[in-house]
């Protein structure tokens, strides 16, 4: 092997084996057989089994920053679909990083002073609550209590998405919506059959065959157009209009009024 190579194998095999038995139970001597290695080599690359897990937390660290926080870059997106992008962004994470997620979830070492992976739910904590306060203030609902609804909902992703990694019995997008449907809607108005309206698989089949439908209207090769397109994935549904049909108390009428439908933009909701 190259030095590049064996460098790659040993982080490969350290993040197998933290991920398995933790930081503290994994020992050099355990890496190096693991890699059919002398000590010495993994000293050389390494400095010992800090530097190798350093590493390896560096990289998930970045991974999973780069994936949550690109999900809650755009702000001028529903607030429904940034929650469902960073849902998905997470459970994608997991279920392509098993092994990463298992290291960033494991208690960090004395050794590691950043704190790992609460670092990094501080940092998306933080992203969340400044969207949240834009739409608190379009919406004349209480601004200090943003900072909270953030780590309910950064707290309620993360710690279902642990449970789904060693449970992994619904699907990525099925959990997606499950986890929306709680945020979104609260428990007193959960939904019986929730599904993505934006980011699953099915919106994307709808908003694809809408394209394709006004592309052919455009061109004029179907004539007269007899029925209309399939409906967009932001377009109101029957479901959306559901979202409002329950009797609400006369003490929340004023902040219920102020909720927008699920096809507007933050702008066009204030």
């Amino acid at each position: 092997m190259t030095s590049y190579q064996r460098r790659e194998q040993l982080i490969a095999i350290g993040r197998a084996l933290f991920a398995s038995k933790g930081f503290e139970a994994v020992s050099v001597e355990e890496i190096a057989a693991s890699a059919k290695v002398s000590k010495p080599i993994v000293y050389e690359h390494f400095g010992g089994k800090e530097g190798l897990y350093a590493v390896v937390v560096d990289r998930e660290m970045r991974a999973l920053t780069d994936a949550l926080i690109g999900s809650l870059s755009d702000t001028d997106a529903h607030p429904r679909q940034i929650v469902e992008r960073a849902a998905l962004a997470l459970l994608t994470y997991i279920e392509e990083n098993p092994e990463g997620f298992q290291v960033l979830v494991r208690d960090s070492p004395s050794t590691d002073p950043t704190g790992s992976f609460s670092s990094l739910l501080g940092d998306v904590s933080s992203k969340v609550e400044q969207i949240l306060v834009e739409w608190f203030k379009r919406q004349h609902l209480p601004v200090k209590s943003a900072p909270y609804y953030a780590q309910m909902l950064v707290g309620m992703t993360v710690f279902t998405g642990q449970y789904w990694a060693d449970r992994p019995k619904l699907g990525k997008e099925q959990l997606a919506a499950l986890i929306v449907n709680l945020a979104w809607h609260g428990l007193s108005r959960l939904e019986a059959k929730p599904e993505l309206r934006y980011e699953g698989a099915k919106a994307k089949r709808a908003r694809e065959a809408a394209e394709k439908a006004a592309q052919k209207t455009k061109r004029g090769d179907g004539g007269e157009q007899r029925n209309p397109p399939a409906a967009d994935a932001n377009s109101v549904d029957t479901a959306d209009t559901a979202d409002t049909a329950e009797p609400i108390p006369p003490a929340a009428a004023n902040q219920a009024d102020s909720v927008p439908p699920e096809n507007a933009t933050p702008e066009n909701a204030a």
